[in-house]
């Protein structure tokens, strides 16, 4: 995408954020600017009304009609920046809407890519660098329309010193002082574009140079590092790392400061020729008597400042072109694409069934493969369950336990074969209404600096009473018991000083509360206990029946003890189902993976080794 194709995008979408946003900023730029202008004319005008002997009466009419001119423009600006404000926060929190919904309607293979990921964190910390990204834009639009602003009515009030000066045997010379003012102003234009390269290769380096030290900031500025950092003695390699990052930004700076110096140098040397020609063309234009002692004052300081807009304008420019590789990542994050089918509304075709027990899920030789992987998570797996039945899924890590269950929820799709809920497959089904039917709780599972409440209900608005006896069911009762303020208690300290801190197990508890409190037909646990000591392992075990009631029930697990209580057992191993059955039939099998892994734990559930 080429950079002006990039900036008009990142324009347009700021426009769809906020309607009155730009056309507010041409209006404000113009009340903001007018004034010094109108001023300058109005001075000229009293200086030549005084200098010409005029009665005081038209004096007064002319400082009365300046007073209040100014007053109505400062008026009418002030009003105008008040909306501009306005539509300025209307932009950032409809941009912070869009880039939430955006965050949470992305395919899920895309959250867990580390290249999004990358990008995402690219965008951030270019953000907290001289704002680059969408705000430099802004803002570069925003100087280069006052510079314009300021450019037109500079020329519109110097128009007059043209005219007269082409009058006469001094046309040539007038001409002449014209063409010098505009090679030169061509020249500092040139020689702008020249030095945009340069200036976004040097802000490149000094950007990463502050990222890579952010970094090493937000990795340690985090109070579960604090007992690492202390027991492990870290802080000298820490302190290296931080030194290092720092060293490489002072360089990158230093570098940065000593170019921007030698461009400046050049620009003020540029402008004080400039301004030394237009000047002169002035003085030369009144000497012939072109024009009034006003006049001279008036066109003066309209030259200075047409000189500093003509800098101000290029800045912009250059500030843009600088700036358009990090707009580029920014519209490339939305830019990504939703490829995940989304299915139909299944009142069109595929209804949902009317009760939790008609549920009947096939996997029919699916296979899946990671898109960054170079083999297959999952090979050729075929698998059906119904409703009512507990199904247990085990095997050594990365056997492929958790990929089978992302592919059931289609946090994934399968790389080949299909996936079919009651005879249909499951992209046919409303993607959010699929999703509805499953109560899961994940072993990497995530609770927030919310309320307890909040957490076990996952919605502002809860049933109290049920997310309490969802606790209980999970074996929290006593934990709940001692919270200060029960279910409005909130977890962490984030957001609240008084929020209270919880241990893993604890942890684990709330979560599969929460996955009580939703009341799915289907439950599934991935390693629901693994954070459990044995006694609090066995009370959740103890009541799984009542919690899975007549549930379709998925159980993953490394620990095959408590597989014991399923219907059956599906082995899996190098991404393959090697084995399914029912406990006493696999263990019975000597030759089989089940009982290799059974052999190798029994010794930590029965007493001298024996099974």
């Amino acid at each position: 995408m080429s950079s002006s194709n990039c900036n008009f995008r990142a324009i347009k979408l700021c426009g769809s954020f906020s309607k009155g946003y730009f056309p507010l900023m041409f209006l404000r730029a113009f009340f903001n600017n007018v004034s010094p202008y109108y001023n300058l004319v109005l001075s000229a005008e009293i200086i030549n009304a005084m200098a010409d002997g005029r009665s005081m009466k038209i004096l007064l009419q002319l400082v009365l009609i300046t007073v209040l001119g100014n007053l109505m423009i400062i008026t009418l600006g002030s009003y105008i920046s008040k909306l501009w404000e306005d539509c300025s926060q209307t932009l950032l929190y409809s941009e912070s809407r869009f880039y939430l919904q955006k965050i949470l309607k992305m395919d899920y293979s895309n959250l867990e890519s580390a290249a999004v990921r990358q990008l995402r964190r690219r965008i951030q910390e270019s953000a907290k660098i001289r704002g680059h990204g969408r705000q430099l834009l802004l803002t570069s639009i925003e100087r280069i329309i006052n510079a314009v602003v300021n450019i037109i009515l500079a020329l519109f009030i110097s128009g007059e010193i043209l005219i007269k000066s082409m009058k006469g045997t001094s046309a040539a010379i007038s001409m002449g002082f014209c063409t010098v003012i505009f090679v030169l102003i061509i020249l500092n234009v040139v020689y702008h574009y020249k030095m945009t390269a340069q200036n976004v290769a040097a802000s490149r380096k000094i950007s990463n140079a502050m990222a890579d030290n952010n970094r090493v900031d937000n990795a340690i500025d985090c109070y579960n590092m604090g007992k690492d950092v202390r027991l492990y003695h870290l802080s000298p390699m820490i302190m290296k790392i931080k030194e290092e990052r720092l060293d490489s930004h002072q360089k990158a700076f230093e570098s940065y400061s000593l170019f921007q110096f030698k461009t400046n140098m050049l620009l003020l040397l540029w402008n004080i020729i400039l301004n030394m020609v237009t000047y002169t063309f002035v003085v030369y234009t009144s000497i012939l008597g072109f024009l009034e002692i006003g006049s001279i004052v008036k066109h003066i300081g309209v030259i200075q400042k047409y000189v500093q807009n003509i800098l101000g304008l290029f800045r912009g420019i250059t500030d843009i072109n600088t700036n358009s590789q990090y707009v580029e990542d920014y519209l490339s994050y939305f830019d990504i694409p939703q490829k995940m089918d989304q299915g139909k509304d299944p009142a069109e075709k595929c209804r949902m069934p009317d009760s939790s027990n008609e549920y009947e899920i096939e996997f029919c030789k699916v296979s899946f493969q990671y898109p960054s992987a170079d083999s297959y998570a999952l090979k050729n797996i075929s698998l059906k369950f119904k409703a009512g039945k507990k199904l247990a899924v085990v095997g050594e890590n990365g056997s492929g336990k958790t990929t089978f269950v992302k592919l059931l929820c289609r946090l994934y799709d399968p790389t080949e074969g299909k996936i079919l809920l009651n005879g249909i497959d499951i992209k046919e089904y409303d993607y959010d209404e699929y999703l509805s039917l499953f109560s899961i709780v994940f072993q990497d599972f995530k609770l927030f600096s919310f309320p307890l409440g909040q957490n076990v209900a996952a919605k502002d608005n809860y049933d109290e009473l049920k997310v309490i006896n969802c606790l209980r069911q999970a074996g929290f009762g006593e934990r709940l018991a001692k919270m200060p303020e029960g279910v409005k208690t909130c977890l962490y300290k984030d957001f609240d000083k008084n929020g209270v801190e919880i241990s893993g197990g604890e942890a684990q508890k709330i979560a599969i509360a929460r996955a009580l409190y939703t009341n799915a037909p289907i439950i599934v646990l991935d390693e629901p206990t693994a954070a459990l000591d044995p006694m609090a392992e066995y009370e959740i075990y103890s009541k799984f029946n009542d919690i899975v009631e007549n549930k379709a029930a998925i159980y993953i697990s490394h620990r095959l003890s408590s597989c014991r209580f399923c219907d059956s057992i599906v082995v899996f191993d190098n991404g393959q189902i090697v084995q399914q059955g029912p406990h006493n039939a696999l263990v019975a099998d000597e030759h089989g993976k089940y009982h290799e892994l059974w052999t190798a734990q029994a010794q930590y559930y029965t007493d001298e080794g024996r099974i």
